[in-house]
């Protein structure tokens, strides 16, 4: 497959092959974020685990120390108190009944969703909807909480959730080509944190096997492991 113009001049300068320190590697990326938007930096770490076990799963949330350039929509499953509470805090579509009605007819206004533990029934029945895009409340990641205002500040602060791929890869965004080296890895230190802190007591051998960040539009420069806690 050609690789376009932009990319391979992009990737000139850049040793496929060889583990670059964090701090090396984040410039590389940003000085290739050459697009006309603002491009968001992304992580990805492999690791030495087979999410098709149970006891090997990795999945958590982590608040980046300094957020992740983009506001999300929160969307929070709750009645009375606690819908008022999640108002208050800033949530952008809050429902009980309704909200699951909409849902179910294919209406999702929101990136990031948060249930309390009683609208837990209901909210089950939008599985088969919600699970496929990663957005299922979940109580091992906060999502399911009596905690709604903290839960909500979070969402809009800079939380991240992250979750294992079948690859045994976990993804995600952490902060924008304009953030400052030091605030992008500062947020790579705190999700690499988070992930190593969440190893699954079934996981062997070499935990966190390969790391590589890059930008939307460009090239990955790979990173050596041991930067990451250095």
């Amino acid at each position: 497959m050609a690789v376009g113009k932009k990319l391979a001049k992009a990737r000139e300068g850049i040793d496929r092959e060889h583990l670059y320190p964090l701090t090396d590697a984040v410039k590389m990326v940003k000085d290739r974020a050459s697009a006309k938007f603002d491009e968001t930096i992304e992580i990805a770490i492999n690791l030495g685990v087979d999410p098709r076990h149970a006891d090997q799963m990795v999945r958590g949330v982590v608040t980046l120390p300094n957020g992740t350039g983009r506001t999300l929509r929160v969307g929070v499953f709750a009645r009375g108190a606690k819908a008022e509470e999640a108002k208050a805090a800033g949530a952008d579509v809050v429902g009980a009944e309704d909200l699951v009605e909409k849902v179910q007819g294919g209406a999702i206004d929101f990136d990031r969703c948060i249930a309390t533990p009683d609208m837990m029934p209901l909210v089950g029945r939008l599985g088969k909807v919600l699970g496929p895009r990663g957005m299922m409340p979940n109580p091992k990641i906060g999502t399911v909480t009596m905690d709604i205002a903290n839960a909500v500040k979070g969402a809009k602060g800079g939380s991240v959730e992250f979750r294992v791929e079948k690859a045994g890869i976990v993804q995600a965004g952490i902060g924008k080509a304009s953030f400052p080296a030091e605030k992008l890895i500062e947020n790579i230190k705190a999700l690499a944190d988070a992930v190593v802190k969440a190893k699954p007591a079934g996981s062997k051998g070499t935990y966190v096997q390969r790391v590589a960040v890059s930008s939307t539009m460009g090239p990955g420069v790979k990173v050596e492991p041991g930067s990451l806690n250095s």
